[in-house]
Formats: structure tokens, sequence, C-alpha cells
């Protein structure tokens, strides 16, 4: 099953970037075994009409497009779903067992999803209650797509 991640706003070159890029990759290596990967990632800049509303509806068009080919569309979203990383995994798995051939995570802007992603959605999960910049959120749900495929593989990388 082929993971995406569609985000608003772009990694600068640098230790963020290759951060991502490292998981990216061990992502591609250990998910070979579970029918994970290969992990996507599609950015775009921030939208830059004057109202949060405006913009929240340009940001969602554009990552709903880029998501569109998705069997399945999920939202970061701050009052979404929280997941432990072995219940992660499990959700992962079973949405891989059920058939699934592309997951799409959207992540939105500075202002949020706009209701357009709210309405495709199927799931919205949470990182967390903190917020955290929306480039460190790549990186922590890149991070949690290799465990969640270590886990799936048996793997000692996750210990509980």
């Amino acid at each position: 099953m082929r993971l995406s991640i569609v985000a608003i706003g772009r990694l600068k070159d640098g230790p963020e970037r290759e951060l991502y890029q490292r998981y990216a990759k061990r992502i591609d290596e250990a998910g070979r075994g579970v029918a994970l990967g290969p992990l996507t990632l599609a950015e775009f800049p921030e939208a830059r009409q004057s109202s949060a509303k405006q913009r929240q509806a340009d940001e969602a068009q554009r990552l709903i497009g880029a998501a569109e080919g998705a069997d399945l569309m999920v939202a970061l979203d701050e009052r979404g779903k929280t997941f432990g990383s072995e219940a992660f995994a499990r959700w992962l798995g079973a949405q891989r067992d059920e058939g699934r051939r592309t997951v799409a995570f959207l992540i939105g802007g500075a202002d949020g999803h706009g209701e357009a992603v709210s309405d495709r959605v199927a799931l919205k999960i949470s990182l967390g209650p903190m917020t955290l910049p929306h480039g460190l959120a790549r990186i922590v749900l890149a991070e949690q797509l290799y465990r969640a495929a270590t886990i799936l593989a048996g793997h000692p990388y996750h210990r509980a």
C-alpha cells in the first residue's frame, strides 16, 4: 500500500528535510516486507488570500486535488483521533489488508483545514495535544509510519 503525505508549506533544505528523507527511505526499505510504501511527499505553498477562510478553501482544493487518486484520505487535525504507535500500526495494517492501494495524509496550512477537506476525509488523526510546526508534523508522521512498518514486520525498532 502506497503512502503519501500531501502538505501545505515546504520543508527547507537542511536538517528538517534530511530527517524527513531518512524516514522516507527507511519506510521504503522496511515497508517492502509488509506491503507498505513507498512514501511520497507533495508540498504546496501557503495560500496568499486575505482572509483565513479563503486561504483554507484554496489550500483545501490543492490538497484534495493532489490526493484525488488515493483510496483513503486522512487529515492531520488537532481535534482528531489519537493513536498509540501500536494501535496506529494495527489501523494501517487493516487498511492494507482491506485492499487499499494508497493512503494520503493531508497536512493543512497555519489556518487549519478548509471545510472541503473535512467533507472528503475518512478520518482525522492528531499527533497529540501540542501544536507542532507543520514541517515537524511531517517528520513525526513519517517516523510513525516507519515505526508502524517495523511493528507490522516484528522488527525490534519499537519497544513497548
